[in-house]
C-alpha cells in the first residue's frame, strides 16, 4: 500500500485524494440524491477543461433542510430565475464552450498556458513558419517553473540555415493569369482568337469591305530571382481576310490583292546586378511587320505586302551616385525588306530600303523628392543604307538625334508616370533632302480616379524613313487617351481615342489621323474571357486621293494561363 508521503508526492496525488474522499462520502450518505450530486460535481466541465479537487464543490449550497422527509440539498445558484415580465431568450451564449486558454470569439483575455517542469515550451513563431504547441496542462502550484526547452526543428517547421518563406504578393486582379513556374521563371501565355468585319481593310479612298480573322498569341517569361533579372515579352498576330481584292486585267491598283499581314514584336531584357549601385543591362529585340495599309510607301501593283524585319540589341550600364543616376546604352539595329511580288508575276527589289543603325543614349536623372525625379536624355545615331542611292536617285544615309527633358513622378499613388518634351534633328547625305527637324513629345501617365476607374494618357514621337521623291523623312506624333472602368470585377469597358499627325518633311503633304474605339471585356474566370470591339478610323490628308475612313467590328475570345 502506498504511504501518505509517497501519495502526496505523486503527480496525480490530488486526483487520488479526490476519489478517496468521494468513496468516503458515498459510504456516509448512501441516499440517491447524494450520489447524483457527487456525480454531477465530479464530471461537469469547468473553465480551462480541468477539475481541481480543491475546487469541489464549485457551487454554493444552502443549509440542509430540517425536514427529515427532504433528502436533498438545494443548490441556490441552480435555481431558475423567474421569467415573469421578461422576454425569453433562446440558443446558446457565444463562446460558452470555450476553455480558459483556447480561442474565444468574444475576444476576451485568455489565461496563459502553464507547463509541467521539464515539459517543452515552444519558441515564438518566425514569420511565415508554423509551430507546434504542446497541449496545456492543469494549473501548477506557484512554486513550479516552466521549462524553456524549444520544440524540435523538424516539428516546428524550421531548420538551421533554412531561408524564411517569402510572403505572397497581393493579388489585385482576381481574373488575371496565374502562370506556371518553370524553375526560377514565371511563365504566362495567352492567345486571342477574333473574327470581324472591316469596311475598308486597304485604307484607300474607294473602300471595299471584307470579313477577317485574327490570331494573336502572347508569351511572357519573368525571372523570380533575388538578384539580377531576365524578362522575355513576345507578342504576335496574324490578320487574314476572307475576300480577295483581285483587280481587272490592265488595272494597276494602289492596294495589294492579298491583304493578309503578320505582325510580331518581341524583346528579351536582362539585368546583371554587379553591386547595389551598379547594374549592367542588355536587350535583344525583333520586329516583324509590313507597311501600314494606306501608306504612301506601298508600291502600286503589289500582289501582297512585303514583310520587313528589324533585329537589334542594346548593352549599357546604370550607375547610382546617391540620388544621382546615370545611364549609358549603346544600340545596334538592322532593317531588311523582302522583295515585292507584283500582280504580273514579277518581283521588285527593296534593297534600297535596307539599312543599319548605330547609336547611343545617355540619361541623367536626380531624385529631388521620393515622388519626383527629373531627367535629361540625349540620343545620337547614324543610318547607313545598303544601296548608295534609292529607286528615285536620292542618297538616304543620314545622322541625327534628339534631346529631351522631363520627369517621372508619383503623386499619392493616384497619378504616376513620366512626361518629357524635346527636339529632334536629322541631316541627310543628299543635299537635295532638307534637314529634318521637329518637336518631340513623350508621355505615359496613369491616373487612378477610383478603385474601379483608370485614365491613361500616352504620347509618342518618331522619325521614320520614306521612299517618296524629295521627302527627307516622316515626323510622326501620336496622342492616346484611354478610360478603363470596371462595372464589376468581371465586366470591364474600355474607351480609347487617338489622334496625331504625319509630317512629310520636304513636301507639302500633312496627314491627320484619328481613331475612336469602345471595348467590352467579360471575364468568366482566370483562363477565359470574351472581348468585343467597335472602332472607327479616319485619315485626312491634303494629298489628292489619300484621305480614307473605315469601321471595324470584332468579337473574340482570350485564353490565358
Amino acid at each position: 500500500m502506498t504511504s501518505a508521503p509517497a501519495l502526496g508526492r505523486h503527480p496525480r496525488a490530488g486526483i487520488l485524494r479526490a476519489l478517496l474522499a468521494c468513496l468516503a462520502l458515498v459510504a456516509v450518505d448512501r441516499t440517491p440524491a447524494a450520489a447524483q450530486r457527487l456525480t454531477s460535481d465530479l464530471f461537469r466541465p469547468v473553465r480551462g477543461g480541468f477539475v481541481s479537487p480543491q475546487e469541489l464543490p464549485l457551487r454554493k449550497t444552502a443549509e440542509p433542510s430540517t425536514d427529515p422527509r427532504d433528502e436533498t440539498t438545494m443548490d441556490v445558484d441552480a435555481m431558475a430565475p423567474s421569467r415573469i415580465g421578461k422576454t425569453p431568450t433562446y440558443g446558446i451564449e457565444a463562446a460558452s464552450g470555450a476553455s480558459g486558454m483556447g480561442y474565444d470569439s468574444l475576444n476576451r483575455k485568455r489565461q496563459k498556458a502553464k507547463y509541467y517542469p521539464g515539459a517543452p515550451k515552444p519558441k515564438p513563431p518566425m514569420p511565415g513558419t508554423a509551430t507546434v504547441v504542446s497541449p496545456p496542462t492543469r494549473p501548477l502550484p506557484p512554486s513550479s517553473t516552466a521549462s524553456k526547452t524549444p520544440v524540435p526543428a523538424g516539428l516546428a517547421g524550421t531548420a538551421i540555415g533554412q531561408p524564411q518563406r517569402r510572403r505572397l504578393k497581393l493579388d489585385d486582379d482576381p481574373f488575371g493569369a496565374v502562370g506556371d513556374y518553370a524553375g526560377g521563371f514565371l511563365v504566362k501565355s495567352a492567345v486571342e482568337l477574333n473574327g470581324g468585319y472591316d469596311s475598308n481593310p486597304a485604307r484607300v479612298s474607294v473602300a471595299r469591305a471584307s470579313p477577317f480573322y485574327k490570331v494573336a498569341p502572347e508569351l511572357m517569361v519573368t525571372s523570380d530571382w533575388e538578384r539580377h533579372a531576365l524578362v522575355a515579352d513576345l507578342r504576335g498576330s496574324y490578320t487574314g481576310y476572307t475576300k480577295s481584292f483581285a483587280n481587272p486585267p490592265g488595272v494597276v491598283a494602289s492596294a495589294p490583292e492579298d491583304l493578309n499581314r503578320p505582325d510580331f514584336d518581341g524583346h528579351i531584357d536582362g539585368r546583371l546586378d554587379v553591386t547595389r549601385d551598379t547594374r549592367l543591362m542588355g536587350e535583344g529585340r525583333l520586329r516583324l511587320s509590313t507597311d501600314n495599309p494606306g501608306s504612301p510607301n506601298i508600291q502600286a501593283g503589289l500582289a501582297k505586302y512585303p514583310i520587313f524585319t528589324t533585329t537589334g540589341g542594346s548593352f549599357g550600364i546604370d550607375q547610382n551616385f546617391n540620388r544621382l543616376q546615370v545611364t549609358v546604352v549603346g544600340n545596334v539595329d538592322r532593317t531588311v525588306y523582302q522583295n515585292s511580288r507584283l500582280t504580273d508575276g514579277s518581283s521588285a527589289s527593296n534593297a534600297d530600303r535596307d539599312f543599319n543603325q548605330y547609336g547611343g543614349v545617355g540619361r541623367v536623372s536626380y531624385e529631388v523628392l521620393p515622388w519626383l525625379k527629373p531627367f535629361l536624355e540625349v540620343e545620337g545615331d547614324t543610318r547607313v543604307h545598303d544601296a548608295a542611292v534609292d529607286r528615285n536617285g536620292y542618297q538616304r544615309d543620314s545622322s541625327g538625334g534628339y534631346a529631351t527633358v522631363g520627369t517621372s513622378f508619383e503623386l499619392t499613388r493616384l497619378l504616376t508616370g513620366e512626361a518629357s518634351i524635346g527636339y529632334a534633328t536629322r541631316t541627310y547625305s543628299d543635299p537635295r533632302l532638307v534637314k529634318l527637324t521637329g518637336l518631340l513629345t513623350s508621355a505615359s501617365l496613369i491616373w487612378t480616379v477610383t478603385p474601379l476607374t483608370t485614365v491613361k494618357f500616352i504620347s509618342t514621337s518618331s522619325v521614320d524613313e520614306s521612299t517618296l521623291a524629295g521627302v527627307s523623312g516622316v515626323l510622326s506624333r501620336s496622342y492616346t487617351a484611354e478610360v478603363d472602368h470596371d462595372f464589376r470585377r468581371w465586366l470591364t469597358a474600355v474607351g480609347k481615342f487617338t489622334w496625331g499627325t504625319l509630317d512629310y518633311q520636304g513636301s507639302d503633304r500633312l496627314d491627320h489621323f484619328r481613331s475612336i474605339s469602345g471595348d467590352l471585356v467579360y471575364k468568366l474566370n482566370r483562363n477565359f474571357q470574351i472581348k468585343a470591339q467597335v472602332r472607327r478610323d479616319w485619315l485626312d490628308s491634303n494629298a489628292v486621293g489619300a484621305s480614307n475612313n473605315a469601321t471595324v467590328v470584332m468579337l473574340g475570345v482570350r485564353l490565358q494561363n
